[in-house]
């Protein structure tokens, strides 16, 4: 009885331990996960701290509405486009900027060469006396040459100046080239950079001192084919503003005030930014047989008889870079085009230390993914130095149009998450719909940014009738659109009166009205825009 006795206290001990043990267990347990939690709740405190840390450090201090200049060369820099050089005015591209510019070159030279265009090189150094032989060309640029007088401790004979652009040292090829109706047309194109010493507050890719371009010099036989270029290569610059940073142009003739100088008349685009400021995109010039009796450029027709030839310049610089990053930038930096961002889509893994083995598969995930988007420009942040928030501000800076985050939660789901730089919208999407989704996003974007752009251009100009009223929308940021005389000194008083210029005349005319907006009292010839530009 003793020992069934002492069984069943053992039994009751035995039972009372298990009982505490158990408990024990649920304490542990329970406290397993608040330990859990509070980790959870730490690690999402750093990250959040790592965000607002990487936001002081990578991040735009000014809002960009606030002060854009002092927005602007913070988000060319930060997003890594330029480092400025030792010389003022004077910058170094660097590859991110680069490669956007690679792929309007691309574009462009392509659509060059399309239309019978060939490129060619010609030398950067110009002898003054070369340079002079178009006085009213020289007079224009003038002030902005800088000239190489010496090498060693030896001065130069003559003065060389550093092309400010070309149409000088390359005509003095054309007239030993040309002799004949059968050697035209001439047209040829050179991708370089130029110089021109500007005595304004150089702005990067905007007003430089030295920028990359590309400059055609065109020879035609006739004043009809010279004309006609000059349309066609517009339209291919418009293409590219268009199509490629989902830029929105005005087309239209420069006046004879800011025409090209040496030019019979110059078409232009004119682009009006978000700091309500227009600028110049891009320019063709008729030069009619200006450059050619200057430089004896001649040929014998059909008929033998003598004849001076037609001629054309047009160019497209960096610049335009500088205007896309104005237009779609925000206040987290750039905002780029799908059609010219060096990087499409990058791919951001969100992994946890103590979680190697889910850690695996989502790079393995993300690796399949960026093999499966291969025909579109991918990359991997798979940097382990750094957090999931520094990554995103980081990317977000650089403009990449979409981002993909794949987390353990993903993971499970089989889902990853898309976000759209351009509004910043994220959606959930099924591994296997990536592909299609992404290229439609790209799409959208692509569209969402000119849709965007246009509406800010057509809300911008505002018709008017008189001085005051010119005054009136200047102040309040905006185009000026007014009937014009055409005479330079109704259109000086504009500038005299509220510090901006005529940007151009549009090509397609509305009916006229009335008389000139200046009270001159002659009748108006065509509508014209004014706004401050740079």
């Amino acid at each position: 009885m003793k020992f069934k006795s002492i069984n069943k206290e053992g039994d009751l001990v035995t039972q009372m331990n298990a009982k505490r043990n158990n408990q024990s267990n649920k304490k542990i347990k329970m406290t397993d996960k608040k330990v859990q939690k509070a980790k959870e709740e730490k690690a999402k405190n750093v990250e959040e701290k790592n965000i607002d840390d990487t936001k002081s450090i990578l991040g735009i201090t000014v809002k960009k509405d606030d002060d854009f200049s002092e927005w602007y060369p913070q988000v060319i820099q930060k997003a890594e486009m330029i480092e400025y050089g030792p010389v003022s005015g004077c910058m170094v591209v660097r590859p991110y900027a680069y490669a956007i510019w690679e792929t309007v070159q691309s574009f462009l030279d392509k659509e060059f060469k399309k239309s019978g265009v060939q490129n060619a090189y010609f030398p950067l150094l110009i002898p003054e006396s070369l340079f002079k032989k178009e006085q009213e060309h020289v007079e224009g640029f003038t002030p902005e040459v800088a000239w190489v007088t010496e090498h060693g401790d030896t001065k130069f004979e003559e003065r060389l100046a550093i092309r400010p652009t070309s149409e000088t040292i390359m005509y003095d090829s054309y007239k030993k080239w040309i002799r004949s109706y059968r050697d035209l047309p001439l047209r040829l194109n050179q991708w370089c950079s130029v110089v021109r010493w500007e005595f304004k507050h150089p702005v990067p890719f905007l007003r430089t001192r030295e920028f990359l371009w590309q400059e055609g010099h065109t020879v035609f036989a006739t004043e009809e084919e010279a004309k006609k270029e000059t349309f066609e290569i517009l339209d291919i610059y418009a293409r590219a503003y268009e199509e490629l940073y989902a830029i929105p142009v005005m087309k239209g003739r420069k006046s004879d005030t800011e025409k090209f100088a040496g030019a019979v008349y110059s078409n232009s685009l004119e682009i009006f930014m978000p700091n309500s400021k227009a600028i110049q995109g891009c320019t063709t010039h008729l030069l009619g047989q200006n450059f050619a009796k200057a430089f004896d450029i001649s040929f014998l027709d059909h008929e033998g008889k003598k004849q001076y030839a037609w001629q054309n310049s047009w160019g497209f610089t960096t610049r335009s870079i500088g205007i896309m990053v104005a237009m779609h930038g925000d206040d987290k930096g750039l905002v780029l085009p799908p059609r010219v961002a060096p990087i499409h889509v990058v791919i951001v893994p969100i992994v946890f230390s103590n979680k190697p083995s889910v850690n695996e598969k989502i790079l393995e995930l993300a690796n399949n993914i960026k093999k499966e988007l291969k025909t579109i420009k991918v990359h991997l942040d798979d940097r382990d130095e750094y957090s999931p928030g520094f990554k995103f501000n980081y990317w977000e800076m650089k403009g990449v149009p979409v981002r993909i985050e794949i987390g353990p939660k993903d993971l499970e789901k089989n889902h990853v998450v898309l976000v759209r730089r351009d509004t910043g919208i994220k959606e959930s999407v099924p591994v296997a719909e990536i592909a299609i989704r992404v290229i439609k996003l790209l799409a959208d974007i692509q569209d969402n940014l000119y849709d965007k752009a246009k509406k800010f251009l057509e809300s911008s100009i505002e018709k008017t009738d008189s001085l005051a009223e010119i005054k009136k929308a200047i102040d309040s940021g905006k185009i000026a659109m007014v009937n014009w005389c055409g005479s330079a000194e109704c259109e000086a008083k504009v500038k005299e009166e509220t510090g901006a210029k005529s940007l151009n005349t549009p090509f397609k005319q509305q009916e006229l009205k009335g008389n000139c907006f200046c009270g001159c009292g002659r009748k108006a010839e065509k509508t014209i825009y004014f706004a401050r530009s740079y």
